[in-house]
């Protein structure tokens, strides 16, 4: 469902509705110390609740699903703004690259997401969890989602990361493959959206004009 700001303050009408895509263990309030940042200066919010399963569901099923709930809030035609946490961001870049979303995202935010593979995610096994071994190095997902950046390279691209992430391993790793590249000055992956500093400088990005 939709979640709007309150009232007040000037939003350029040009601005459009953001996305917020959380990551697999988390819940639409992985984002509450974000939205509190921002305040009401982003007038149109959207962070859907998926079902990721546990790493149950492939990334693929989840974007298609994060697709139908872009829709439903803002019609088919509509741009956005999108940002998303952790697989959150790879199950967003999935809707974006190979569901059509490219046509209609006017910016992508990643934020510690396992754009390149995890190292974590290498032990699991694809049947039951799809969705985790979508996230490892050189998987058949992600090759897709590399082997063919011109539809991503249409959208403006920035990533955020953690260089000691010990969810993303390597750090480096999550970064997209295009657009820019800002390492946080935190320590662990819970921290790119719970350290003051970390928030503050995405909420930054997120106003940007």
């Amino acid at each position: 469902m939709p979640t709007n700001s309150e009232a007040g303050g000037v939003v350029p009408v040009s601005v459009p509705p953001l996305v917020l895509v959380h990551g697999l263990w988390d819940t639409p309030r992985v984002f509450d110390r974000l939205r509190r940042q921002l305040g009401s200066q982003r007038h149109s919010l959207l962070i859907p609740r998926l079902s990721l399963r546990f790493g149950i569901t492939p990334v693929e099923a989840s974007a298609q699903r994060l697709g139908s709930h872009i829709e439903a809030a803002f019609g088919q035609q509509q741009p956005i703004d999108l940002l998303g946490f952790s697989m959150g961001g790879v199950v967003a870049r999935t809707w974006i690259q190979l569901l059509g979303g490219y046509v209609r995202t006017r910016r992508f935010i990643s934020v510690g997401s396992p754009q390149q593979g995890t190292l974590t995610a290498q032990p699991w096994p694809r049947q039951p969890l799809a969705g985790i071994a979508d996230l490892k190095l050189g998987s058949p997902l992600l090759r897709r989602l590399n082997d063919n950046l011109e539809t991503l390279a249409a959208v403006e691209c920035c990533s955020f990361y953690s260089g000691l992430d010990l969810i993303v391993l390597p750090g480096w790793g999550a970064v997209l493959p295009v657009g820019a590249r800002h390492m946080l000055p935190v320590w662990t992956h819970p921290q790119l959206l719970r350290d003051r500093r970390a928030v503050a400088r995405l909420a930054e990005e997120l106003l940007r004009p």
